[in-house]
Order: C-alpha cells, then structure tokens, then sequence
C-alpha cells in the first residue's frame, strides 16, 4: 500500500453505493486520476464539500501497490482546499455552463489516466481562476481556454498566416481541415471567410490580448465562438456535450 499527495483541480463526481462518490481530477503531477472517497454524500462527512467540480484542492490517495494508477480505485483520504473556485462559478449560470464546458475539455484531452499533463493543468486553473474572478465575459474566458487547450494538445490554430504555406496575413479564408487562415491559393473545399474582426478577436483571444479581445463586439463574438466550436469538434471528432448550454455573448 502506498500514499501520494497532490494537488488537483475536480473535474466530476460519480455517486457510489449510499454514501460513497468517484471523484475525478485532474492533477499536477499525475494527470487524470479517478479515486473513491468514502462517506462524503453523509452530511457528518469532513470534506465533502471540498470535493465538489471546480474545487481546486491539496489531496491524498491511498493505493494498492506502488503505482497511483492501476488494477483498483486509490482511496482519497484527505483533501484540503486550495481555492474555492465553485463559489464564484455555481451561482452565476453564464459563469456555470463556461466552466463545465472547461472541465469537460480538460478532460477530454487528457485520455489516458496516470500520464501528467501539467501544461493542461495549469491552464485550468488558470481559466477557472479568471472565470471566478469575473473579469472578462464567462464567453471570451471559455473560448481563450479552448484555443488554448488545442494549442497545447498540439492543435493551434492560425488566424493570420496562411496555415498551409505560411504566407503573412491577414489572410481571409478559414479551414477548419487546413488547420485555420488559408491565402487564396491554398484554400481547399469547405472553406469560409469569416470577418476580419473575427479572426482578430481568435487571436487576441490564443495569445492573451484581453485589451483587444473585451472590445470586441457582440456579433463578433459569437462567429468566434462558432468557428471555436466548430475547430475543437473537428480534432476531438466528437463535440462537447456542455457546449450547447453555454449562452453565447
């Protein structure tokens, strides 16, 4: 039997038996991990409100062997909060479905459990954190969090340069197959021409220009958050469930 100790945002819960809950999360240093946390539906229970979606958390695992990860559920023993991000998220509905939409992207791309994925991790915490604070349009924080997660599963998108033959933009054909901005020559079947202000606003959004991206106008932001959607569904093959509660700015 083994212990580890780590710090983890929670991705979801599942109930278990009367009283029990498998909670998932996402942590620094093992990645996704899923765990069993014994009694936290009883209302005596110490620490299971600390278990809740969007709680980012300090926890400990008990396990068979001497692997977190493996035949069995570890045990979550412990849990400590870290930062209460659900608080600020739960009550606000704009705020809620933006980051469920998080969380479920978070998940998606970190497949395999056990393998650490800290760039993953440290940009949800990052997104839920901005999302809390309440600085920016839940919309614009959500679809930045999304651009990015591609980015870092090795996805990112171009909204400048032609993607294909790097020609310098701004370039005015989108192809979501392509890999995002097309010049003329490379544009291939099924592209759109999104509008300059657009693509502009994707942009401010994947390199962090807030200052250009809060700007941006209603309609624009809805077309981005279209082709947003419409990008991620295309590598992920299958689109988020959580996307079609997010209202759109």
């Amino acid at each position: 039997m083994s212990l580890f100790r780590d710090d983890g945002i929670v991705l979801r819960t599942q109930k278990l038996g009367e009283a029990d809950r498998i909670i998932t999360l996402l942590t620094r240093g093992q990645g996704r991990v899923r765990a069993v946390a014994r009694g936290v539906r009883r209302t005596k229970s110490k620490f299971g409100a600390r278990l809740e979606p969007f709680s980012h958390v300090d926890v400990q695992f008990y396990a068979r062997g001497s692997a977190l990860v493996g035949r069995s559920l570890p045990l979550c023993t412990q849990a400590e909060t870290i930062a209460p991000y659900g608080r600020h998220i739960v009550s606000d509905y704009a705020r809620y479905t933006a980051g469920t939409a998080m969380l479920e992207t978070a998940e998606r791309f970190t497949d395999h459990e056990g393998e650490p994925n800290v760039q993953q991790y440290l940009l949800l915490v990052g997104g839920l954190r901005t999302l809390a604070a309440g600085a920016h349009a839940p919309g614009l924080v959500l679809d930045a969090f999304l651009l990015r997660s591609l980015a870092v599963g090795g996805y990112a998108p171009s909204f400048e340069d032609c993607a294909k033959c790097g020609l310098p933009g701004p370039n005015r054909f989108f192809s979501l197959a392509a890999g995002g901005a097309v010049c003329g020559d490379c544009r291939v079947p099924g592209s759109v021409v999104p509008s300059p202000e657009a693509l502009r606003l994707l942009g401010a959004l994947l390199t962090g220009d807030w200052e250009t991206a809060d700007r941006a106008e209603a309609r624009h932001v809805r077309e981005g958050s279209g082709l947003v959607s419409a990008y991620l569904h295309w590598h992920l093959e299958r689109g988020l469930r959580s996307l079609r509660f997010v209202e759109k700015g």
